[in-house]
């Protein structure tokens, strides 16, 4: 593992730690693990290495990078690190302070609203949208349009693994990075 490595030969290398949990969350799935990345400190240098790489292809792109509740706080900031933009929260209703802009959005099993702070995001600004899982797309999708609500434009966004077979990319109007796929 090292810099000199292609994007494409880390990602394949980030594999090996993914760990796999059979008949989870129900009978019959085959759940991949990504977070198990962090339980191995080569894996969080690996991690930290591509995020870089990714970083580097975007530098003077994007404006600010969009962290999305819980998980994407993990990531975000080491790409907005080096990126050398802000970082800000889009997260549950009633989890962030101060006003905060609203979007109720429907999931698979129910309703939820997402927020932002009022100011974290200025007009224009072009938005780097990072999450860990892209399933259906219903959080990315409701996030991307509290972020053009609050004046944002999402023009790239990431995720650490993404469900091929629910095509949550359809519902999507920006480009997306997956580093993983099942």
């Amino acid at each position: 593992m090292t810099s000199t490595n292609t994007l494409e030969d880390n990602i394949k290398m980030l594999e090996q730690y993914i760990e796999y949990f059979p008949d989870f969350p129900k009978p019959g799935i085959l759940y991949k693990d990504v977070l198990s990345v962090l339980s191995h400190s080569d894996g969080i240098k690996l991690l930290e290495v591509i995020l870089k790489q990714i970083s580097i292809k975007l530098r003077g792109k994007v404006d600010c990078v969009a962290m999305l509740e819980t998980r994407g706080f993990i990531f975000a900031p080491i790409l907005s690190l080096h990126l050398n933009v802000p970082c800000i929260p889009v997260s549950k209703k009633g989890n962030l302070p101060g006003p905060v802009i609203e979007l109720p959005y429907i999931l698979e099993y129910g309703e939820d609203i997402l927020t932002v702070q009022l100011n974290s995001i200025i007009k224009g600004q072009k938005i780097f949208i990072v999450d860990d899982f892209l399933a259906t797309g219903g959080t990315l999708e409701a996030a991307s349009r509290l972020i053009e609500k609050a004046g944002g434009e999402v023009v790239q966004g990431l995720v650490l693994m993404e469900k091929l077979e629910l095509e949550g990319r359809k519902r999507l109007n920006f480009p997306m990075i997956s580093l993983l796929s099942e």
